[in-house]
């Protein structure tokens, strides 16, 4: 999800919730501790230097249960970091503390933020030397395409 989408959804909310993938919801008293824009620079492992810029939210939980998060006071502060701070429209990605920190993308149900976990890929596969995933295939589909077969004292083996 990209800024501009959450700017869009936050004014038609009664409340701002985040859920994990397994349901799990962020407590309803978390914060949002930092808003800002996150600029990595790198170089995959086919040599190749990427950019990319992302939008970066830190939700985070404190002893603070009286606190809920309203969609208008969120609002303001994305407005405020990007008067301040020159945010793009960008790809949300959101911090979060479960067991560690992680990080993930941003989706929206109709009624809540739904925290995508983020996984890893290789962005260079032609350029690294991982073999391209082979065609499964069923050993019934090989055996019935064969126009010969080998058989006992036939030679073939």
């Amino acid at each position: 999800m990209k800024l501009s989408e959450i700017k869009e959804i936050l004014p038609t909310l009664n409340n701002v919730q985040f859920q994990l993938e397994n349901g799990t919801f962020v407590p309803e008293h978390f914060h949002v501790t930092e808003v800002g824009q996150i600029n990595k620079k790198f170089i995959d492992c086919g040599g190749v230097i990427r950019d990319e810029k992302n939008v970066n939210f830190q939700l985070w939980n404190a002893d603070d249960y009286e606190h809920r998060l309203k969609p208008g006071k969120l609002l303001n502060i994305i407005r405020l970091s990007e008067e301040k701070l020159g945010i793009e429209d960008a790809e949300i990605e959101v911090e979060y503390q479960t067991n560690t920190i992680g990080k993930y993308d941003l989706e929206f149900d109709g009624t809540n933020f739904i925290l995508k976990s983020k996984t890893t890929a290789c962005l260079a596969q032609d350029a690294c030397g991982i073999p391209s995933e082979k065609q499964k295939r069923n050993l019934s589909e090989l055996t019935g395409a064969q126009t010969t077969s080998c058989t006992p004292g036939g030679g073939c083996c």
